[in-house]
């Protein structure tokens, strides 16, 4: 009798040690991440969604598309936060004019303040590094043409092809932009394509400029030139969570968590975690989370 009501206790303890344990694992709720569909877009959602995991959330992350895509999903209720640049959300979203007198944190300031205000969507802390659109060819193309500037570019467009994706084509920031500022940009073709095709392209001599990003790893790999926007046409684009209001208040240790990677990632930093991918093939969700481990804001498993 004895040794039934031990093995019974035991049982209880056992059972009691589980729920217990099921219970401080259960998630907080699930969170919808999205991200745009390119490398360091890819990068930076896997680290949204190892961090809010690590801090006890079910997350569903989706790369959705591009810019007005993702915004309206936030707008919608369909998405809760994603990766945004200043420079893209004041230009593209707001539709205001840069002033080449701003600085990073102005942009950043005015952007967030405007976001709450129409949006409803409140901002999280901005990187460091400044992830600018650019335009870039190869040397021996700058070289033989005399190009260095976008000013330069802008003169000579019609003897070359220029290879970009679709939404560059037609954002304020994008080509619109550029024929506006700068005169001139009338290529002799504009050719729209995937983005993992662009450096490609321009290797292989298919087309003879295409955008770029500040941190992409293949500008230093490839030995490729950036013109120098020397009218201050771009505005700084660090990148920051934009999420809805509605999420900050129900779960307010979001934004700390992500508020984490802000003053961690530096243009050197983030060129290299994309080199990672684009040009060693690593997995984006791989290489967020070893930057994550190294960096002790998650544990190693």
């Amino acid at each position: 009798m004895k040794k039934k009501m031990f093995a019974f206790s035991l049982l209880m303890i056992v059972v009691l040690l589980l729920t217990a344990c099921g219970g401080a694992s259960k998630s907080k709720g699930t969170i919808r991440v999205g991200s745009k569909q390119f490398t360091e877009q890819y990068v930076l959602g896997n680290m949204y969604t190892l961090l809010l995991e690590n801090a006890g959330y079910k997350v569903d992350y989706q790369p959705l598309g591009g810019t007005s895509e993702l915004h309206q999903a936030l707008v919608n209720n369909d998405l809760d936060l994603y990766p945004e640049y200043t420079g893209t959300a004041l230009s593209t979203i707001l539709g205001e004019t840069y002033d080449p007198s701003m600085s990073a944190d102005d942009v950043y300031n005015e952007v967030s303040k405007a976001y709450l205000d129409k949006f409803n969507l409140v901002w999280g802390k901005q990187t460091s590094f400044n992830n600018t659109y650019c335009l870039t060819m190869t040397q021996a193309k700058s070289d033989e043409l005399g190009i260095k500037t976008l000013s330069d570019l802008s003169q000579k467009a019609s003897d070359l092809v220029f290879g970009t994706t679709q939404e560059f084509t037609e954002r304020p920031d994008g080509l619109p932009g550029l024929q506006e500022t700068y005169g001139g940009f009338q290529f002799k073709d504009v050719k729209a394509l995937d983005p993992g095709l662009l450096y490609q392209g321009v290797e292989n001599g298919d087309i003879d400029v295409t955008t770029c990003f500040g941190t992409d790893g293949q500008i230093s790999a490839y030995n490729l030139v950036v013109l120098k926007d020397d009218k201050n046409f771009w505005p700084p684009y660090p990148v920051g969570p934009v999420v809805r209001q509605d999420i900050v208040n129900k779960y307010p240790d979001i934004l700390p968590t992500l508020n984490k990677l802000a003053l961690l990632l530096d243009g050197k930093t983030m060129s290299a975690l994309n080199w990672e991918v684009a040009g060693n093939g690593q997995e984006p969700d791989t290489v967020a989370k070893d930057f994550l481990v190294k960096n002790g804001l998650i544990p190693a498993q």
